[in-house]
């Protein structure tokens, strides 16, 4: 490796957009960014929603409750198991191919299997077969989903202004958020439904609604081009031969650091949006005073996030992500004392505090951030591959968090499981360098393909 450890900067971007053309050429981009990204969280969180309120009773009727439950969350896990595959898979053609392309292809996957998913006969129709289709889909979905993110955080920020790609950049996430509210929200009109009737058919409508909006998502993002980014590695011939050998000779710390810090993130989202509607559950809270407060949340994250991707262009990545990961830290343990009380206002302020505020931080300068740790060449492939295999970690949250229920029936033994994982995300950050204003044009061989950490 290279031993140029100097971080390299610019004053001005070299082959991004044109100044006086920014937003103009943006606004396109991130549109297509942000709509592809509310479908694709749309499909993954109504998922999630089902497996704490629906499929333990209909996939898996001979368990008891919170055994049924935390066989659906098992499923829900199985998705971001494959995740990692799916970016690995993904990433390396998102690289060799442009971002564009496998774009369009995961959020057709997406999409399809969501919409299978809502088509679903229950096990009291097919028996065993239903669990294990369910397993088979929700595989497919998030394999689909190991890419998608990843591809649209990168296509805003390498579209955008070298001082400007910490907002810009976090425009993704909001569609995460907007997924998110429309996941709830559905949920909520479908859950006003008679019991009988939404057990049969209404928890099906929200899966099946987006094969509607999935049509719209594609052609949205048939009409963007390829970044300039991109453009700039096929014209120089700097395309990898194998993405995923070269993040892994050059880029290890780099790759191990994103992996790191998105142990807090993914915890601190599925805690508040999957597991807190099972926890309420089991203290006899309406399912509405959960999905309220996750309303509630989102609305929150559509609000800060971007401010919190401007701040890390201000005062630099490290510390609005570092600060989101350690406060969040701070706030587990009150976060389940506010539960415990079984007060709808105090449950909606711990659920936006937590899933909300401190979340944003996160995601507001996460793009960004990652982006700028990866060679353009390898930069796909390495996000997406890191930030999925961290998911993981997310995914067996919720489950991990009904055992500890379970076991201990106190949510403090939840706490403590999330606060180690926050603090997992503290030292990552602390381990990473300072990424605002790194170059993203295509550097010689021997300067910045290595890894900045080394």
């Amino acid at each position: 490796m290279s031993s140029n450890t100097e971080p390299l900067r610019e004053t001005a971007p070299r082959t991004g957009v044109d100044q006086q053309t920014d937003t103009q050429r943006i606004r396109p981009v991130i549109t297509a960014s942000v709509v592809g990204t509310i479908i694709e969280w749309y499909d993954f969180f109504i998922y999630g929603t089902a497996a704490a309120l629906v499929f333990g009773k209909l996939f898996f009727p001979a368990s008891s409750s919170l055994a049924g439950t935390m066989a659906a969350f098992a499923t829900y896990a199985v998705g971001f198991a494959v995740r990692p595959i799916g970016g690995a898979v993904f990433g390396h053609f998102g690289d060799k191919l442009g971002r564009k392309t496998i774009l369009i292809t995961t959020l057709a996957v997406m999409g399809v299997t969501t919409t299978l998913i809502g088509l679903l006969p229950t096990y009291a129709q097919i028996g065993i077969w239903a669990p294990a289709l369910l397993v088979v889909l929700r595989m497919a979905q998030g394999f689909g989903a190991g890419a998608e993110f990843a591809g649209a955080a990168i296509m805003a920020v390498e579209y955008s202004p070298v001082g400007r790609r910490g907002y810009f950049g976090s425009w993704p996430q909001i569609g995460v958020a907007i997924g998110l509210a429309a996941s709830s929200g559905v949920f909520a009109l479908v859950g006003l439904l008679p019991e009988e009737a939404f057990m049969s058919w209404g928890w099906r409508v929200p899966f099946i609604a987006s094969a509607l909006v999935l049509l719209v998502g594609t052609w949205i993002r048939m009409r963007i081009s390829e970044t300039p980014v991109f453009q700039e590695v096929q014209k120089e011939r700097k395309v990898a031969r194998s993405p995923l050998t070269e993040v892994l000779r050059n880029h290890p710390k780099s790759f191990l650091a994103v992996l790191g810090m998105r142990f807090a993130d993914n915890a601190v989202l599925y805690i508040p949006v999957a597991f807190t509607l099972t926890y309420l559950a089991e203290r006899g809270v309406e399912s509405s005073v959960g999905l309220t407060a996750v309303l509630l949340a989102s609305g929150v994250q559509v609000a800060t996030i971007p401010l919190f991707g401007a701040w890390s262009d201000r005062v630099g990545r490290r510390m609005v992500y570092g600060g989101g990961a350690a406060v969040s830290a701070l706030l587990l343990v009150p976060y389940f004392l506010l539960l415990d009380t079984g007060n709808t206002w105090l449950i909606w302020l711990a659920v936006m505090l937590l899933g909300g505020l401190a979340y944003s931080a996160m995601a507001g300068s996460q793009p960004a951030f990652f982006s700028e740790l990866f060679h353009p060449r390898v930069r796909y492939t390495g996000v997406a591959g890191a930030r999925e295999l961290g998911a993981t970690v997310g995914g067996f949250t919720p489950l991990a968090a009904t055992a500890l229920l379970a076991a201990y029936s106190t949510g403090l033994a939840v706490a403590a499981l999330v606060i180690v994982m926050c603090l997992i995300s503290v030292v990552s950050v602390l381990w990473a360098p300072e990424t605002r204003g790194r170059r993203f044009d295509v550097e010689k061989p021997g300067s910045s393909t290595d890894d900045p950490l080394n």
